[in-house]
């Protein structure tokens, strides 16, 4: 006989398989699909306390008591030593001259530290994606959820509200039915397959691609600056036990550091630098190592992680689908689009989107008309999200080469990550990540952004020019800055911007 399910779930990354485990305890019969096996490699590794806050009312809204110890980095080493993670403190940036080692002052003029926590126990993590999904994949099993790995689609249609899917396995092929499907497979591939959605990066400001891997052997950046005899006395946090950026004049690199030795290294690439979007990987990684003294020190006795165990590049990767929801289905955030990983929005974005799912899934699954309803206000709050992480992100680039206005423009990002901290803290509607859906909020940044893309096209960026735009942001985010963002006295290093939670 042919088994039915009321929602099929296809992709076992984190997302779709903990949209499974939610969909079970809601009470739905669920099928989770796999084309691959775990344990395996994926990126988005680092979290932040917006996704930590999400965990912790997911594992009590669905009792997933577990869960909750993946939060914190005190609780996922009390509880799961076992599985790898890595310390995140906060945000990072240094910025590099060309052909120059790395300098500052004791104004640390081209240093950035963002704290997101108050001690190591408190702290957010960076996941080692391979051992987290796993982890996830046993617990889908151990619930009793359907699931098959190493199987494909082959047929797929919708007849008399369900869909009749036919899936191939190495061996053999199956078929089962299935109400609702829910595409997590992180990319749009199948949403173009199976429901002829296509996706473009026509609508994207950013433009940038990673060429990254896995590393044994990375140098720490504490022992650079210690050996150049750059003080840190006055830093809220070990630089390397942070999401590191190492900002340069055509890219920036991201350094990801797991409690077992391993980094996650890569260079998100301008992809404006027209001489470099068509290089092989390799002789875009000897560029930097050539142009950048320091990058160059940092890789010199790195080695390549077993997994994945070569350089890897990607195409552009900004992009987002025409559509995310239809009749009988929907796509989770990372499947629907996604800008750059400069603010470590994905886990974010992906655990709310999944939150609103649920919420709308259980209201609303026996009534298809109220149910799209509800899904198109799941994806109008998605594409928000994505055209302000667009914004932000895109700033970023724009001015990497003057860290003074990178700085800057960098507090807006905070300073909404605050208020949405703050909102979830007093149970007030979640709405959209870094609430999106406010138009005063969201016009005060494309205004910055438009202020921003004036300075930097201006023949010469000048010191009074940053120093004004710096006032006017300091005066745009005076409403939501709780931590004291822009304040000279810091000196570029705070302490504690995440809400009390």
């Amino acid at each position: 006989m042919t088994k039915t399910y009321d929602i099929l779930l296809i992709g076992s990354g984190f997302g779709g398989s903990l949209t499974a485990l939610i969909m079970h305890q809601m009470g739905f019969k669920v099928c989770l699909l796999e084309k691959g096996e775990h344990p395996r490699f994926a990126l988005g590794e680092s979290s932040t306390p917006i996704a930590d806050m999400v965990l912790r009312d997911i594992a009590q809204k669905y009792a997933l008591p577990w869960l909750n110890n993946f939060s914190r980095y005190g609780t996922w080493q009390t509880h799961h030593p076992d599985i790898v993670c890595g310390l995140k403190r906060g945000f990072s940036y240094y910025k590099h001259t060309p052909n120059q080692a790395f300098q500052t002052d004791s104004s640390h003029s081209h240093e950035l530290l963002v704290a997101a926590s108050a001690s190591d126990t408190l702290s957010d993590t960076n996941w080692l994606r391979a051992d987290f999904d796993n982890f996830l994949v046993e617990k889908v099993k151990e619930y009793g959820i359907d699931y098959f790995d190493q199987t494909s689609l082959s047929k797929l249609h919708r007849e008399q509200g369900q869909w009749k899917v036919q899936m191939q396995t190495n061996s053999a092929s199956r078929k089962l039915n299935a109400r609702f499907i829910v595409d997590a497979t992180g990319n749009g591939f199948l949403l173009d397959k199976l429901f002829a959605v296509q996706s473009s990066s026509d609508t994207f400001q950013t433009h940038s691609f990673a060429v990254y891997s896995h590393f044994e052997h990375i140098i720490k950046w504490a022992d650079v600056l210690k050996e150049r005899n750059i003080s840190t006395k006055d830093y809220p946090y070990r630089p390397d036990d942070s999401a590191l950026h190492h900002l340069l004049d055509e890219a920036w690199v991201w350094s990801l550091r797991f409690n077992n030795g391993r980094t996650s290294f890569g260079f998100m690439v301008d992809g404006t630098e027209k001489h470099l979007s068509h290089m092989p990987s390799s002789e875009i990684v000897a560029y930097f190592r050539r142009n950048y003294p320091d990058i160059d020190l940092l890789l010199q006795k790195a080695e390549l992680s077993r997994s994945p165990g070569r350089i890897l590049a990607t195409e552009r990767l900004q992009r987002r689908a025409q559509k995310c929801y239809g009749e009988g289905w929907v796509a989770l955030p990372h499947t629907a689009g996604f800008v750059d990983p400069m603010f470590s929005t994905g886990i974010a974005q992906s655990l709310t989107g999944i939150e609103k799912l649920a919420d709308s899934l259980s209201a609303h699954f026996n009534n298809p008309s109220a149910l799209l309803h509800e899904l198109e206000s799941y994806q109008k709050g998605l594409f928000d999200e994505l055209k302000l992480i667009d914004i932000l992100v895109a700033g970023c680039y724009k001015s990497l080469r003057h860290f003074p206005l990178f700085r800057t423009w960098t507090m807006l990002y905070f300073a909404l990550t605050i208020q949405y901290e703050q909102r979830r803290l007093q149970q007030q509607p979640f709405g959209s990540l870094l609430c999106a859906e406010n138009p005063e909020l969201f016009r005060m940044v494309q205004e910055s952004y438009y202020e921003l893309e004036e300075i930097i096209q201006s023949p010469k960026v000048s010191q009074a020019k940053m120093l004004s735009f710096e006032e006017n942001i300091r005066q745009k985010i005076a409403p939501l800055n709780s931590a004291g963002l822009l304040n000279p006295a810091a000196k570029n290093m705070y302490w504690h911007t995440a809400a009390n939670f």
